[in-house]
């Protein structure tokens, strides 16, 4: 049986994509990177690695 999960860390590769944290202070946007994203092999989804340890898998909906 073959385990579909992902438990590997996201890869050394350059990420394809940062995260920000953007936030309103005296009237102007402040953006703080807060992570990095890097495209899933097949097309359909994002996985991110936030600096503070936490993961977070971003994928298209299934068609019921």
């Amino acid at each position: 049986m073959t385990d579909t999960t992902n438990t590997e860390a996201a890869p050394a590769k350059k990420p394809s994509h940062i995260a920000y944290n953007v936030c309103e202070i005296n009237g102007k946007a402040e953006w703080k990177p807060i992570g990095r994203a890097w495209a899933n092999a097949d097309g359909r989804g994002f996985n991110i690695q936030l600096d503070d340890g936490m993961r977070i898998t971003l994928r298209v909906p299934k068609k019921k």
